[in-house]
């Protein structure tokens, strides 16, 4: 597996499969349908759920003006507390170092916290390229790693697989990992639970070395903070003599008191809980054990420098956007060909690698067209925006990264030829004429380049006559 997902066909390839999948399509519409109902419910009952939206945006963009100062400030407050700060531009730099703190133990083994940046990088690959091997402990991303699987979504990853499926994967692969299931296992959530619960205390108990991320970083404290809702995460951050973060540097909050109001925010909109179960805070170096903060750039501050993309760094990864999807609802988490899916992904995947970026996806093309094609991911509906806790104006952003993408030079010759059409009103007054008269020769499926366009829709009837000269054939005396 790939934690970048190179390799894999275009958003339109993946979607075209994808659609004929029924079984798919109805985990999905189960399960987002549901997440979709508990969150309108919890937002439901706070009347001032816009002034918190609009509260948690300022204060992203605040710290997104002042990132530079703020990231110091964490490496000063981090250090003093105990911990090493460590910085990498990229995922080559964040693996090295992460696989070197991790070897500089001796240990061959660690377990992970859920991590959307980990997955980003590839460090899972990279670590077993020498030698050490990462167990995921978030019990969606054992189902993903047990099944040598991808996952399809951020807050729920294995949200493609139904109870059967997984109790399969439970009992087909549980024992190569360490404890198996057992022989009688069912497809009961309970039983399914207990018998990952099982499995992973053992790594908990016996491994020396943990990988998380982080939701959130305070730069005024230099305080981590986790939320999560199984305790796989407190296990993680507590229990082994070494700790490693490796966090996206958009994740910071300049002040303590700036997480009140995202606490109330993610929650609500991922999980549709009032709070989450679980909040593990840390502050440097706990007593007995070795605190590592790895602060991964790798494309973001490209992204910061696009006044209009740089929102998308507002992210808090609720993964409220992908519920709402009318398009992920029915192509899944695996067709954008990214760790972040849906809407967010489409409009971060491309400004994180570049639209025209070099990768084994493009074979020798020069241009990958996994990130070209995503920003046509979506029907621009706004659902997306209307869902974003922190109001990150996602159709905006795709209508941006479209001017911005490849465009075949037939698309770019007809732009230019209808520009040149409506720079003019008689230009376009004689072109409506033209059409007018030749209506009965357009075809009901247009040739060449248009054809894909009129696969899924009829071509617009034209009319007759134009609404301007309709105007001045029965109003024009009046004026």
């Amino acid at each position: 597996m790939s934690g970048t997902f190179l390799g894999m066909p275009a958003f339109p390839g993946n979607a075209a499969a994808a659609v004929h999948d029924s079984q798919l399509r109805f985990n999905l519409r189960k399960a987002t349908r549901t997440i979709r109902g508990k969150r309108a419910a919890v937002v439901g009952e706070l009347p001032d759920w816009e002034e918190l939206r609009a509260a948690g945006k300022a204060i992203k963009d605040h710290t997104l003006r002042n990132l530079d100062r703020h990231l110091l400030r964490l490496e000063e407050a981090v250090t003093r507390a105990g911990g090493r700060v460590h910085w990498a531009a990229d995922a080559a730099e964040a693996n090295r170092i992460v696989a070197e703190l991790v070897e500089a133990t001796g240990e061959t083994e660690v377990v992970k916290v859920k991590s959307m940046a980990t997955q980003e990088i590839g460090l899972n690959e990279a670590l077993a390229e020498r030698g050490i091997t990462a167990y995921e402990t978030d019990l969606a991303e054992l189902i993903v790693q047990l099944g040598d699987d991808l996952p399809s979504h951020i807050l729920v990853p294995a949200i493609h697989r139904n109870r059967s499926e997984i109790r399969e994967i439970f009992r087909e692969k549980m024992g190569q990992w360490g404890r198996a299931a057992p022989g009688d296992l069912t497809d009961d959530p309970r039983a399914l639970a207990e018998a990952a619960r099982l499995h992973l205390r053992e790594r908990f108990l016996s491994s020396k070395v943990a990988i998380s991320g982080a939701n959130f970083m305070i730069a005024e404290t230099g305080t981590l903070v986790v939320l999560e809702s199984e305790g796989n995460g407190r296990m993680c951050l507590t229990l082994p003599e070494t700790l490693i973060s490796v966090v996206g540097i958009e994740k910071l909050l300049p002040r303590w008191q700036d997480l009140e109001v995202f606490l109330q925010l993610l929650p609500r909109s991922s999980t549709g809980e009032r709070m989450n179960p679980y909040t593990s805070t840390w502050t440097g170096a706990a007593e007995g054990q070795e605190f590592h903060l790895v602060l991964l750039d790798n494309g973001r501050t490209d992204v910061l420098a696009d006044e209009v993309g740089r929102q998308a760094l507002r992210c808090i990864r609720c993964s409220a956007c992908l519920n709402v999807c009318p398009v992920y609802e029915r192509v899944g988490g695996h067709a954008y060909g990214s760790v972040y899916p849906g809407p967010i992904g489409a409009i971060l995947t491309p400004q994180l690698h570049g639209m025209t970026r070099a990768t084994p996806a493009s074979h020798g093309r020069g241009i990958s067209e996994l990130d070209a094609s995503l920003p046509y991911a979506s029907s621009l509906c706004g659902a997306c925006f209307e869902a974003c806790p922190v109001a990150i104006d996602i159709p905006e952003v795709l209508v941006h990264l479209r001017a911005k993408a490849p465009h075949p030079r037939s698309e770019r010759l007809a732009m230019r030829a209808a520009g040149w059409v409506f720079d003019r009103p008689v230009r376009l007054a004689r072109t409506q004429r033209l059409g007018g008269r030749l209506r009965r020769f357009v075809p009901g499926r247009l040739p060449g380049p248009g054809a894909a366009w009129t696969d899924t829709r009829d071509v617009p009837d034209i009319p007759a006559e134009s609404f301007r000269d309709w105007w001045d054939r029965t109003e024009g005396g009046t004026r």
